[in-house]
């Protein structure tokens, strides 16, 4: 005898079926959200590690920022030292040019030539004096030519006027100083 089975069997397959269908979709979301929730998770704790590496970098960048500032003023400081110790220099170099410059001029001086005054503007030098006759003013020019300290001197003015009931040659001359070599003002003892 041969056996029929009349039951719904093709409906209870496909029942089956589609529960188990369900189940794999629904645990497959489940996992799906699982493995998006853990994602979410590390890429927030990894940009959260960033962010926080970003702060540190910023308060880094922050003080070598003032630490910069800092080496601004530093240098600023060093060039003005520099300028006053140049100038400094300047002095100490100038500081006996001026005993110099007299002591040529007395030296230069010849006889019968008395001078007034003397004026200093830059490297020119006025000289005012009186004379006992014009030739000794040429005179006097000449040894300023040659003297080590005094260049080019040019003569203002010679005039004749009386001082003392003397009459005397009254004259004006400018002469260019000459420039010393550096070495020359050298303190002695100072190395080079």
């Amino acid at each position: 005898m041969i056996r029929i089975n009349l039951l719904p069997h093709r409906e209870q397959k496909k029942a089956a079926h589609r529960l188990r269908f369900q189940l794999l979709l629904g645990a497959t979301v489940l996992a799906s959200l699982l493995l998006l929730t853990i994602g979410y998770m590390v890429l927030q704790h990894l940009i959260g590690g960033q962010e926080a590496r970003n702060h540190v970098l910023q308060a880094e960048i922050g003080k070598l920022d003032r630490q910069i500032k800092d080496i601004g003023k530093l240098k600023k400081q060093r060039d003005d030292l520099l300028a006053r110790k140049q100038l400094v220099e300047r002095l100490q170099e100038g500081r006996n040019s001026a005993v110099h410059l007299f002591d040529q001029l007395v030296r230069q001086t010849p006889d019968g030539v008395y001078l007034k005054s003397f004026k200093q503007t830059g490297n020119q030098v006025t000289l005012t004096g009186y004379a006992q006759s014009g030739a000794r003013v040429s005179s006097y020019m000449r040894l300023i030519g040659q003297s080590e300290t005094f260049d080019a001197p040019v003569l203002i003015e010679v005039s004749s006027i009386i001082v003392n009931n003397q009459r005397v040659s009254a004259f004006t001359l400018n002469a260019a100083m000459k420039q010393s070599p550096p070495s020359a003002n050298k303190p002695v003892g100072a190395t080079p």
